[in-house]
């Protein structure tokens, strides 16, 4: 059967106390709409998956466009089952056919996993029930649509809170709000649901009762793991959320080879790929893209975010590292700075208190202490000295640095940009320059050192001489 995914994305989620649409908020490094389409992506029948956005629609979407999603917008907010409605037209043109499973998810639900909804697709396309229905229990059920089941223990009603007797407020099995419905069932009765006499909306939950009363039978799926149908309302349960994503990140990483140092204090973003054999030190963050290889070593407080990272690297402590590249047997760090497209080469050395910008440092080159190197290409076997820093900025236009292979550029020396230093040459250190340096030569660019050896003397003679007040 084929399957099309609905991801309800509308709302704004007002105890969010945000400008920002709920689903647009981040955990495990990514936005929660983001994950509910990454679980969707998981079920193979997947026909297409549509996204019903509304509140900040525009934003919404362009997070969402690069993955192929399309989307079906809810002008009006009234409810869930009216959002649902919204995307008939986009089911439709699907082809999807009568026998077909339409399933229904939330925008907010980060940890649903795809394993879970694997099993509810199964579930339905194995039953001849209208719909399937995710329920689970919770200590306290309070807020939550309450689910009563008949003597096959099938879903007969789901009670609001608000509409619940006494006896109905004791029931703990609770509803999730996920469905997997059978197309044409679905499509058959949705313009069934009634409005709400308390605020006139179009609930989803109505259809359970609908479907039941023209004997189509809603079947109950239970989730043991409660916690992965939690829907995101407050910061407070976006901070749980994400704890939870990056503890299952960091298991993962863990279970596939990679040692963590005190797991419960990194943090890894989702889509970050480890090799077996990397050491991660305690405090770590790992963030967007990245990607680290096999048997690197990540110091404690590094920050790296969307970079490459080779085989047998030694990232050294609380090192930021944005955007750039480190190749093979290099070491970086520690307090080392890496920005906009840096590129580290292979075996080469970046120390303490030295910052790359839209720089590559050549094979075997090195740059141990305190030194800037911004819009720089510099060749293998270059050794930067203490101090260096390349001048790539005019106040008006960044220039470029170029030094070729096997270069000395002493200690505390000045490269005023555009310029270009020849292979093989040594710059003096202490050294202003600001022409091109041949191939083969030393470059000094400093005043010449004068020594007067009776200065002193005459000072001192100068300061005894004064009348004392």
């Amino acid at each position: 059967m084929n399957t099309t995914v609905v991801i309800l994305a509308a709302g704004l989620g007002t105890r969010m106390r945000s400008k920002r649409a709920k689903v647009l908020h981040r955990a495990g490094g990514m936005t929660l709409v983001e994950h509910v389409v990454a679980a969707a992506r998981a079920l193979t029948s997947v026909e297409r998956i549509i996204v019903v956005t509304g509140h900040q629609a525009d934003q919404v979407e362009a997070v969402l466009a690069p993955q192929g999603v399309l989307f079906a917008r809810q002008t009006e907010q009234k409810g869930t089952g009216h959002a649902l409605a919204c995307c008939r037209e986009a089911a439709k043109q699907s082809g999807a056919g009568p026998a077909d499973l339409l399933m229904v998810l939330y925008g907010d639900t980060p940890l649903l996993s795809a394993g879970t909804l694997v099993q509810l697709r199964d579930a339905q396309a194995e039953s001849d029930a209208g719909a399937t229905l995710i329920t689970t229990s919770l200590d306290d059920p309070t807020g939550y649509g309450r689910v009563l089941l008949d003597d096959r223990g099938s879903v007969l009603q789901i009670v609001e809170q608000k509409a619940a007797s006494p006896d109905q407020l004791d029931i703990r099995l609770i509803n999730s709000g996920i469905y997997c419905f059978r197309s044409d069932d679905l499509w058959s009765h949705i313009g069934e649901i009634e409005p709400n006499a308390a605020s006139g909306e179009l609930y989803l939950t109505d259809v359970a009762e609908i479907l039941t009363r023209h004997g189509h039978r809603v079947q109950n799926f239970y989730v043991e793991d409660s916690s992965e149908l939690m829907g995101i309302n407050t910061r407070v349960e976006l901070a749980d959320a994400d704890r939870t994503l990056r503890a299952r990140k960091a298991q993962d990483l863990m279970l596939a080879g990679v040692t963590i140092e005190k797991p419960e204090t990194v943090s890894i973003d989702t889509h970050v790929h480890v090799g077996i054999d990397t050491v991660i030190e305690p405090f770590t963050r790992l963030l967007g893209n990245t990607s680290i290889g096999e048997d690197c070593r990540i110091g404690a407080g590094a920050v790296i975010e969307s970079s490459f990272i080779a085989d047998n690297v030694v990232i050294a402590p609380y090192t930021l590292i944005a955007d750039s590249r480190v190749e093979t047997g290099a070491q970086v760090g520690p307090f080392a700075r890496m920005r906009m497209g840096a590129d580290a080469g292979p075996d080469s050395r970046i120390g303490n208190f030295v910052e790359l910008k839209k720089t590559r440092l050549g094979a075997g080159s090195k740059s141990q202490h305190l030194a800037y190197l911004g819009d720089s290409e510099i060749g293998d076997h270059v050794n930067i000295g203490a101090g260096t820093i390349t001048c790539n900025y005019d106040g008006e236009a960044k220039h470029t640095t170029t030094i070729g292979a096997d270069a000395f550029v002493g200690s505390n020396s000045t490269l005023v940009a555009p310029i270009e230093i020849g292979a093989g040459s040594y710059i003096g250190a202490g050294s202003v320059i600001t022409n091109t340096v041949p191939p083969e030569t030393l470059a000094l660019g400093r005043a010449r050192q004068v020594l007067n050896a009776d200065w002193i003397a005459r000072r001192k003679r100068l300061k005894a001489s004064k009348p004392k007040s």
